[in-house]
């Protein structure tokens, strides 16, 4: 799962030796690229910091991130977000018959021979997930039923593990698949407990690893078996949400009653097409803006980044994606530097707020270059916002100075992305009001600026940002940043697609591109 950079062994690399040439490209921004005998070296900008470098060549991979949702929200019509692993969707009954409270996820049954389907909009193949659920009334006249969907695409396509809960108290688990509307038996029907009462929890969890499918279930308060009660090959099925179904059987009268879903949990997911970027650029930062003039120092400095694989800023931004390893400081006395970020924490319907920055991501206090101070936000640990994002990776990693709201002046990294478009330091490659503007001149580590959550995309206030990553293996132009759907940073696609070109979102409200 882990979302790290990668340098690709198979190519080798030699660093620059023989003499470098220099060549002005006109234009604004104004560059000058430094050439050695292999090509292109170095790009350097007028006006910024921002070096683009010929290095290694790396590979950027990103996987579903695994979630866990305790349903810790209170929701009147639909389960909303699912803590990181997307957005719930229901189908069959109405958004009422789907709320949260109490620290359920509730299915209301009206009706006899009626499914429900709740599930997370995020489509993946292998897969490793847990349900945990119970009855409020007993069953009678028929069965009550709970599944874990996986491969769903509709409420006629899953697989599913489904757990029977029958009149006599008998508890059984079924393996099925639906597709075209028909129904197949793929494990047969097992009895796997007795004397169900009202309340008792059980747990049902699934795995698919290529065609193979295997389900169990158990008894909270039991030990989980450490063997698969069904274990089958099936190929029918492509890539899929995962979820739960409820059903009241025909000729249940025990209706109207609830399920009551306790946590789901993906251990593990994989995307069928993950998002995949592969080039030889690195991204690093001069101690002062380039002037135009080029100099033996900085020929220097140039000649030790092309032997230098320290981190850059894309490494950085890849130390807060999914499955990014903890890193502390011991000079910050053990506080979290790098590693898997959140978003922010969650307001009463379970969204990610923002206004993490960066120093609340570590929990220190923080005084600025501008002479402000901030103390750290207590819930806000190990999270980060848009713009704490791409100060956290430039500012704080890569040494830009940082200010909040006071001394904005072009050479510091501002607090808020409305402010860091416009105002902030570097020069501004692409802009354009009410429209996206051309990214033909969008290099790796450039930061685009968004006018994506108004509502209005003609607003023109910028409210979003992130960090250029390159081209991926689609050839799509992809970025990484921090938003609450994913629940934190990312590149892929995971409630909107992180692109700048398509007809997506982020695509659409782009505005400004600014190279620092």
């Amino acid at each position: 799962m882990a979302a790290l950079t990668v340098l690709d062994d198979n190519l080798a690399y030699q660093p620059t030796a023989g003499p470098l040439t220099t060549e002005v490209v006109a234009g604004t921004p104004e560059l000058l690229r430094i050439s050695d005998a292999a090509g292109v070296l170095a790009t350097l900008t007028v006006g910024a910091k921002t070096v683009a470098m010929r290095g290694p060549t790396r590979t950027f991979v990103e996987q579903k991130r695994p979630f866990v949702d305790t349903f810790d929200r209170t929701r009147a019509a639909g389960w909303g977000p699912s803590g990181g692993g997307g957005t719930w969707s229901n189908a069959n009954g109405t958004d009422s018959d789907y709320t949260v409270s109490g620290g359920y996820g509730i299915i209301s049954m009206s009706a006899a021979n009626a499914s429900r389907h709740a599930t997370v909009i995020d489509n993946v193949t292998d897969c490793d997930a847990r349900l945990s659920w119970s009855l409020t009334v007993m069953p009678t006249g028929n069965a009550s039923s709970l599944a874990l969907s996986f491969a769903y695409t509709n409420v006629n396509s899953m697989y599913r593990a489904r757990l029977s809960v029958l009149t006599s108290g008998t508890v059984q688990l079924i393996l099925e698949r639906e597709s075209g509307g028909s129904t197949t038996t793929i494990g047969a029907l097992t009895t796997v407990g007795t004397g169900y009462t009202v309340g008792d929890i059980w747990h049902i969890r699934i795995q698919r690893t290529g065609t193979t499918l295997r389900c169990r279930a158990w008894k909270d308060g039991t030990t989980e078996p450490a063997t698969w009660l069904h274990e089958v090959t099936d190929a029918t099925l492509g890539a899929g949400r995962i979820g739960v179904r409820g059903l009241a059987s025909s000729g249940s009268t025990a209706v109207p009653f609830e399920f009551r879903v306790h946590d789901i949990q993906l251990y593990s997911g994989t995307w069928s097409s993950p998002p995949t970027i592969t080039h030889n650029t690195w991204v690093r930062l001069l101690d002062e803006p380039f002037d135009g003039e080029w100099t033996p120092a900085l020929a220097t400095r140039v000649r030790a980044w092309a032997a230098d694989t320290s981190p850059d800023v894309l490494a950085y931004a890849m130390m807060y994606i999914t499955g990014a390893p903890s890193v502390t400081d011991p000079a910050l006395a053990g506080a979290p530097v790098a590693g898997q970020s959140s978003y922010g924490p969650k307001d009463a319907g379970g969204v990610p707020v923002e206004g993490a920055d960066f120093h609340d991501y570590m929990g220190r206090d923080w005084v600025f270059v501008s002479g402000e101070t901030r103390a750290a936000d207590g819930p806000e640990l190990q999270c980060l916002d848009c713009s704490g994002f791409v100060r956290m990776v430039y500012g704080y990693h890569m040494g830009l100075p940082m200010v909040r709201v006071e001394g904005i002046d072009g050479t510091n990294l501002p607090r808020i992305t409305r402010d860091i478009g416009p105002s902030g330091p570097g020069v501004i490659v692409a802009e354009a009001e009410g429209a996206a503007p051309p990214i033909t001149n969008l290099q790796v580590g450039d930061v685009p600026h968004f006018d994506a959550d108004s509502g209005d995309a003609t607003s023109g206030e910028l409210d979003h940002n992130g960090i250029y990553m390159g081209v991926d293996s689609n050839g799509y132009h992809r970025f990484a940043n921090s938003r609450k759907t994913p629940n934190g940073p990312t590149f892929g696609d995971l409630g909107g697609a992180s692109r700048l070109d398509g007809g997506g979102t982020y695509a659409s409200t782009l505005r400004i591109i600014r190279r620092f």
